[in-house]
């Protein structure tokens, strides 16, 4: 009988006030199986063991592991611009794993029944979901975008209900923190000053610990977060991604791209795009992924105004000071990876007409993102664009000549492909693997995750892989929360 214990369980989370969680085990599923395993992820974690049997009595709490002390969050956040009061309605911290380097992650199980939180819910998830999360999240990951990372799937032998009856599954996901804004939205709406300042106290020292230096740590916290966010959207602007629920509860303090529900890469440049079956108008589109983590960190900005300063007129003035700041910091963040989408070092305001002229006419030519980028260096080195429109081409020459005057063309082009993939989760190709991995046929599944794990590399016999789906699909696609 396996009773090992590969995880190094802390709970920190736990010195915080009792009104900050809930503790719950998970729901015992007797059936239950391992049907992935990230062993990648178990090696990074320096797990104590790979074992199937100890990795699954370890995440299901049995009585073997009767030391542990799981938790549901609890948090808030405004979805779709509506305040809520929220918590872990199917999740569970099952630990925080310390590994030998210091770090600590949370390891928590989405899927695993109801908790204080689940309002209506019945806490469960589907297979079809779980897989999806796995897949899109190691996508992201091997993309080098700041992700939580999926550590298996178990199915748990259970039947959920939803549209459909469907095979219930549980995640395991890993994140550095569950913190979110919406977790600072409920400590400033629900709990006393006293309590709002022993989170943050918390929550710094476990993620940006330097800021607690500073003359005013509140204050910094919130230049850090407003970074780091700035960052991770910019880096989602630079693959085509949309996240489709960017909800206060769904925005990391710790800058982790998480909760992958309606999520999708775009095909056709677009910056209307929009994919999520719950988003009629617009709100997370593609190109209002800016303008959204803007109003997002306000509402951080908010619920962090008590503490940033005793006298609160000073505080909000701090605050705002600190907000206004976002569109430069974004501009030249932003712009300075567009240009190295096409092969442009200097981050310069002289050059930004470049971008925006490329992508007005891949809007109007309705191009494919992703292959755009990536054509554009084959095109430099061979200096070929016979295929080109001839608004692109009259464009094409006009940056050419640029790049010859500043990059050169060897520079530009490696620059270009380590900013441009390749490869991405196309939607159809995501579609088509979980339709199969549901009926118990994990071949394509595993194929498009390995392909997946290389994106930047030049990979053979992948052409399919490279190509946007058939138009018709493309206009009829949804996606769903996968609750």
């Amino acid at each position: 009988m396996h009773t090992k214990n590969p995880f190094n369980f802390k709970y920190t989370y736990l010195s915080l006030p009792d009104k900050f969680y809930s503790l719950v085990k998970p729901e015992y599923f007797p059936q239950s199986e391992l049907v992935l395993q990230n062993k990648n992820l178990c090696e990074e974690l320096k797990l104590t063991t790979q074992n199937r049997e100890d990795l699954l009595d370890s995440i299901l709490i049995k009585q073997s592991n009767s030391r542990a002390t799981p938790y549901a969050q609890a948090y808030a956040g405004h979805q779709f611009g509506h305040f809520t009061k929220l918590g872990d309605g199917r999740a569970i911290v099952i630990g925080e794993h310390l590994t030998e380097t210091e770090q600590l992650f949370d390891i928590q199980l989405k899927g695993s029944g109801r908790t204080a939180f689940s309002r209506s819910g019945d806490g469960k998830a589907t297979l079809k979901a779980m897989l999806r999360e796995y897949l899109i999240s190691e996508a992201m990951h091997h993309l080098n975008i700041p992700t939580s990372r999926s550590l298996a799937v178990i199915k748990t032998g259970d039947t959920v209900y939803r549209e459909l009856v469907q095979d219930g599954a549980a995640l395991v996901r890993v994140m550095k923190s569950h913190i979110r804004v919406g977790t600072f939205e409920y400590a400033a709406r629900f709990t006393s000053i006293d309590d709002l300042i022993v989170f943050f106290n918390y929550t710094a020292k476990r993620l940006y610990p330097e800021v607690l230096q500073d003359e005013n740590p509140v204050l910094s916290f919130l230049k850090k977060v407003i970074e780091i966010q700035i960052d991770l959207v910019v880096e989602w602007m630079r693959v085509g991604f949309i996240h489709g629920v960017m909800n206060t509860d769904n925005t990391s303090i710790s800058g982790e791209t998480f909760d992958y529900g309606p999520c999708a890469f775009m095909n056709s440049y677009h910056p209307d795009t929009v994919y999520s079956s719950i988003d009629r108008n617009g709100r997370y589109a593609f190109g209002n992924q800016p303008n959204i983590i803007k109003w997002n960190i306000a509402r951080f900005a908010e619920a962090l105004l008590p503490i940033i300063d005793k006298n609160q007129e000073k505080s909000l003035s701090l605050a705002q000071a600190t907000i206004d700041e976002f569109d430069a910091i974004w501009q030249k963040k932003y712009y300075g990876m567009m240009l190295k989408k096409i092969g442009i070092q200097a981050n310069e305001s002289e050059n930004y007409h470049l971008v925006d002229e490329l992508l007005d006419l891949m809007k109007k030519l309705k191009l494919d993102y992703t292959n755009t980028f990536r054509n554009l260096s084959v095109a430099l080195l061979s200096e070929h664009s016979s295929n080109m429109s001839p608004e692109l081409e009259t464009w094409f020459v006009k940056w050419k000549e640029k790049i010859n005057k500043s990059e050169g063309k060897e520079r530009a082009v490696q620059m270009m492909n380590d900013t441009n993939p390749i490869v991405i989760a196309r939607n159809h190709l995501v579609e088509k693997a979980l339709d199969q991995a549901v009926i118990g046929n994990l071949e394509p599944f595993e194929k498009l995750l390995t392909i997946l794990s290389k994106p930047y590399q030049n990979q053979g016999g992948i052409e399919e892989f490279m190509k946007p789906s058939e138009l018709d699909f493309e206009i009829k696609y949804q996606t769903f929360c996968g609750t």
